[in-house]
């Protein structure tokens, strides 16, 4: 069906459809499982995205005052983690000569996200404070709208109108024409008093009932604003900023640590074997509800990395405050790292900066601080680089490193956190005194046990390996006796 139609698409968009399965299954969702509707869609898209030149919109390309603007961004989150895209309505003007423009800027934010983020949907918000009949536009409020119901599927979860003007209320009957009777359900009218039912107030502006206090400006671009977590010794700062020797030392000392640790994780591992088995069986009866979350992985060009999209931590009632984030490299030079977070008080990471030698894995702890509980709203990333052979690994290098390295050579991958509010913690999560055991040896258990799987999971490729050859050398032997056995027969025919 898409290939009789090619000359029509662009090429990537038909080839990640081809890899994709989330990206289908959303079309599938989106048109209810009904394969001419989402071949339909599908066809519609891939047109609007060639026209649009969906996959070559950059910054670079559109014009810099539609940024400084500030109509739409991406900010914040609700309260069921999704990430808000903002439509300041007072700033947005009427101009059929900017039109197309304006509505190449909604395809910019939406594909950034899209491909950010892997398609997880997002919560749109029509700011309609202080507008009036001059910002009404209802071609522009309908292109976006048609974004979310034709051309992006699966990705809204609702739109929240706050304060809409009396006068515009027969503009919002045709808009409701236009999302269809599924969609309508999304809309959610809202005023100061009941707009914190979805977006909790650190998230809201105080012209809106909250306190946040991000005011947007232009460049850079508007961003989740990640920071560096903190380590033992309180936060660090931000690679931009100059580094003191103090905070040198600080970080040389974490990573000293950690390879004492590291060391010590290595020499206790004969010892998991003598953990009782009412311990395994418990351990047991925690990992299979949640075993598929723990196994997943992203593979990416530098690093895989484990979890693929989520941590899981307790909410504060259960208490589990620790996880685990596996890197394994999967170049053949070194890669370094760091990780930052949307809420740097909050956590601490071990090690938040470091570098991983080829062909290895390695193992971060990220850790609740003080009394601190996670939120659907945090977010992690994790920035990764490949380094010459030649450069140290040492703090300076890195920071040195991080600071001259091309922002187009560098790997970004996105985590967001998952509050588990079953008794039942995640396999990811790290629990304190989960067997009665001070929380250090627990922390190590959970390390070894990892560290098992893998041990156990090269095993299992050597043992493959093994039978391999040793049904080549049954093979090769039965192939040497009828050899030999020809051969003593063709000696005895010429000798009788």
């Amino acid at each position: 069906y898409l290939l009789g139609k090619s000359d029509k698409y662009d090429a990537r968009d038909v080839e990640r459809l081809q890899q994709d399965d989330k990206w289908v299954e959303n079309y599938l969702i989106w048109r209810h499982n009904v394969v001419d509707d989402t071949l339909k869609m599908i066809d519609e898209s891939f047109q609007w995205r060639k026209d649009y030149t969906v996959n070559d919109l950059t910054e670079s390309v559109l014009p810099k005052w539609l940024f400084e603007n500030g109509s739409l961004f991406l900010h914040g989150y609700d309260k069921e983690g999704y990430k808000l895209f903002w439509f300041r309505v007072k700033h947005h003007t009427r101009d059929p000569k900017q039109q197309l423009e304006k509505k190449k800027l909604v395809a910019f934010w939406l594909e950034h996200y899209a491909k950010r983020d892997h398609g997880k949907p997002l919560t749109v918000v029509f700011d309609m404070s202080e507008t009036g009949i001059s910002h009404i536009d209802l071609d522009f409020v309908r292109f976006i709208v048609s974004c979310f119901t034709d051309y992006y599927p699966n990705f809204l979860t609702k739109i929240v109108i706050f304060e809409m003007p009396w006068i515009m209320n027969a503009a919002f009957k045709i808009v409701k024409g236009w999302l269809g009777p599924d969609a309508i359900s999304m809309l959610k009218f809202t005023n100061k008093s009941d707009v914190q039912e979805y977006i909790s107030g650190e998230y809201l502006p105080p012209h809106m009932g909250g306190t946040d206090s991000f005011k947007y400006s232009y460049p850079p671009l508007v961003d989740d604003d990640f920071q560096t977590p903190l380590c033992e010794n309180g936060p660090i700062t931000s690679e931009d900023e100059h580094e003191s020797k103090e905070e040198i030392d600080a970080d040389t000392k974490e990573t000293g640590e950690l390879n004492e640790e590291q060391n010590l994780n290595q020499k206790k591992m004969n010892s998991i074997e003598q953990i009782s088995k009412s311990e395994e069986t418990d351990k047991t009866e925690i990992k299979p509800k949640n075993a598929k979350k723990a196994l997943t992985t992203f593979k990416g060009p530098l690093l895989h990395i484990s979890p693929a999209e989520e941590l899981y931590f307790g909410s504060k009632e259960i208490g589990e405050k620790k996880c685990l984030i596996v890197l394994t490299n999967v170049t053949k030079n070194i890669v370094a790292f760091k990780v930052r977070t949307t809420a740097p008080e909050k956590y601490r990471v071990k090690p938040s900066n470091s570098s991983c030698e080829p062909g290895t894995s390695l193992d971060i702890i990220v850790s609740l601080h003080g009394g601190f509980a996670a939120s659907l709203q945090d977010r992690f990333l994790i920035m990764a680089a490949e380094m010459d052979q030649s450069s140290g690994a040492g703090v300076p290098e890195l920071t040195q490193f991080w600071k001259e390295v091309p922002r187009t050579k560098v790997m970004e991958h996105r985590l967001r956190c998952h509050v588990v509010e079953s008794s039942k913690p995640s396999s990811l999560t790290l629990k304190e005194n989960a067997f009665n055991i001070p929380a250090k040896n627990n922390e190590d258990l959970h390390i070894q046990l990892t560290h098992l799987l893998q041990i156990n999971k090269r095993l299992q490729e050597q043992i493959e390996r093994c039978l391999w050859f040793q049904q080549l050398s049954v093979v090769i032997s039965l192939l040497s006796v009828t050899v030999v056995a020809f051969c003593f027969y063709l000696a005895y025919t010429q000798r009788s």
